[in-house]
């Protein structure tokens, strides 16, 4: 058991992944619709803006902070692309990159609070949660923008491309292109060896002459510029932009980041492990709803999961002590 402990430690990626397949396997052999490709393609489609916010959360994560705003920060983003394209008549480009701007400005706002003020992650963000919610609603109004009446490019991410037999979205593409991306980042780049410093131990990061708050600011930065790109996901997910969209993200997304194997404690998971993360609870909520399980069930086994994450993380968590 030491020798898996020390594993499992190692890579915090493999035991996600062991349950993955096996879910796979299972809720295979239950219902045979749940490997046909169009419902592997549902699959991929509904886990798309949870994987792409997770991201975000696990970059946060991996401080030892938390950011229970990305879902309300990315609703709107998606919202202002929608307003400035249809109530604004801004051109579709110019639209996206003010939505941008504007989950880039959740994330300053998020940092600053956390660096500049030296306020717990979770107050500020519990904080923000509100405020980003509060403003979604005075901006829309409480109506939903749809699809039709926006530039294409704004809903461009929902059309679909043939994968091996798979319809896959050029929202899930970018998700994955994210993904590429951000691991490059931790795995080979001394800004990636630094957030895992900063998470692990802050004050002996900072004796070694890391800049932490400089660290944990740059985080906030990049997880709002993900949100805003996440929303253009979102805008083509839906085929509009609604404030009532992605109601349970915040929650969803730090369930995929906990049971993908990175740690609350800071310093030790990767993006991978979130993907298997996210991938788990679509799985396990296609796989049950296909059962004829009711989704209080499928609510049931999302958090029995988390719980069981975290166990194993305090668990793994001995092996250094």
């Amino acid at each position: 058991m030491t020798t898996v402990r020390a594993i499992l430690h190692r890579y915090p990626a493999v035991s996600p992944a062991i349950v993955l397949v096996v879910s796979v396997i299972v809720f295979g052999l239950i219902n045979g619709r749940f490997l046909a490709p169009t419902n592997l393609s549902l699959i991929t489609q509904q886990v798309a803006v949870i994987g792409a916010l997770g991201i975000a959360e696990t970059l946060v994560i991996l401080t030892a902070g938390i950011d229970l705003s990305v879902g309300s920060a990315m609703v709107l983003s998606s919202i202002v692309i929608g307003n400035a394209a249809t109530g604004m008549g801004m051109p579709g480009p110019v639209a996206l990159l003010v939505g941008l701007a504007v989950g880039l400005a959740t994330g300053v706002l998020n940092g600053l609070l956390v660096t500049r003020l030296n306020l717990p992650p979770f107050i500020v963000t519990l904080g923000t949660l509100s405020i980003f919610t509060a403003l979604t609603l005075l901006v829309s109004s409480g109506a939903t923008v749809q699809g039709d009446a926006m530039p294409s490019i704004l809903t461009w991410t929902g059309l679909t491309v043939s994968v091996l037999g798979v319809d896959i979205t050029y929202g899930v593409l970018i998700t994955l292109l994210l993904y590429v991306v951000v691991s490059f980042a931790l795995a080979r780049t001394a800004w990636g060896r630094h957030v895992y410093a900063a998470g692990d131990d802050k004050e002996a990061a900072r004796l070694t002459g890391i800049r932490v708050s400089g660290v944990l600011l740059s985080v906030y930065l990049v997880a709002g510029a993900i949100v805003g790109i996440t929303a253009w996901i979102q805008i083509g997910r839906d085929f509009g932009a609604s404030p009532n969209a992605a109601t349970d993200a915040n929650l969803s997304v730090i369930t995929a980041v906990v049971i993908g194997g990175t740690s609350l404690f800071g310093g030790r998971g990767n993006v991978w492990g979130t993907l298997l993360g996210a991938l788990i609870v679509g799985v396990f909520r296609n796989g049950l709803a296909l059962a004829g399980l009711d989704v209080l069930y499928q609510t049931l086994a999302v958090g029995i999961l988390v719980i069981v994450a975290v166990s194993i993380d305090q668990w793994i968590r001995k092996v250094r002590k």
